[in-house]
């Protein structure tokens, strides 16, 4: 156990899977009492305990967090349980289809505006006057695609162009009440997002998503916790509207750079948490 977030408070959405996952036992680890938060049939629940397991303290919540109601009910149980909220990760989010948008089905994008875009608007708003009596921040889930868009899936780089605005927005919002904003933009993630068979990605995908990037490979869900790690620690103290690209290099890549990685950027670090979750997640509409 570290000691980054020794005493702080956070609520994690879509806390049970992929990069979820990663964050809520990265921040325990680090001293975090952790709200694991997600629908009812994510392993929130299971996410919980094995961080108990392991020593670190941590609390599931369940319900469908684009409502208002149930994102207030989220923050009031981490103040009910630890007295405060220190720290809010929009995480939560989903990947439900590829497709030309000439064939784009218009429940995958209402699905879209609903996971990806709802749920970080309305956790913020519930968040906030909690955060403001604890100085505390917001760190929200952006990506590469909302810098490049995402072709067969242009959709979904357009919420995360929205999560970018808003996050700049919020954060010269919000500083005149010491909170501050920020968003992390993965690239291609190890989870189940990225596969064939457990997401809605073909081979062809998979393989440009490799070759597009200059590392030569797909990021780890710890990798990527641990820049939402420094971004909500102290550490990143003079660091607001800021929207970090941990990306292994795409967005300033031009052509098929991957095969050209040096081998010690092809292999991803072992890291040090027990991920049991990180292939579930939203690929499809779930009713």
């Amino acid at each position: 156990m570290g000691n980054r977030l020794e005493g702080k408070v956070a609520i994690v959405t879509g806390g049970g899977t992929g990069i979820g996952e990663a964050i809520c036992k990265k921040f325990a680890r680090e001293g975090a009492k952790v709200v694991v938060a997600g629908f009812a049939e994510d392993p929130v629940e299971q996410v919980a305990r094995e961080i108990m397991e392991e020593g670190g303290t941590a609390i599931a919540f369940t319900g469908d967090l684009s409502a208002l109601a149930h994102a207030k009910s989220c923050v009031e149980l981490a103040v009910k349980q630890y007295g405060k909220l220190d720290i809010l990760i929009n995480n939560a989010g989903v990947f439900p289809e590829v497709n030309l948008l000439s064939d784009f089905t218009e429940e995958a994008f209402d699905y879209l505006l609903k996971n990806n875009l709802r749920t970080t608007f309305v956790m913020s708003k519930a968040a906030l006057p909690e955060l403001q009596k604890t100085k505390g921040n917001i760190v929200s889930a952006g990506s590469e695609s909302g810098v490049l868009g995402l072709a067969q899936n242009v959709p979904y780089g357009g919420t995360k162009g929205f999560i970018h605005a808003f996050t700049k927005g919020l954060a010269v919002e919000q500083a005149q009440h010491g909170v501050r904003v920020n968003a992390v933009g993965p690239g291609a993630i190890d989870t189940a997002w990225t596969h064939t068979g457990s997401g809605p990605m073909d081979s062809k995908m998979v393989k440009m998503i490799k070759q597009a990037t200059p590392m030569g490979r797909r990021g780890t869900p710890e990798e990527i916790a641990n820049v939402y790690l420094m971004l909500a620690s102290e550490e990143a103290s003079f660091v607001t509207g800021a929207v970090w690209l941990a990306d292994g290099g795409i967005t300033v890549a031009k052509g098929g750079v991957g095969s050209q990685a040096d081998a010690s950027m092809q292999e991803p670090p072992k890291g040090e948490l027990d991920l049991e979750h990180s292939r579930e997640g939203h690929t499809s509409i779930r009713k």
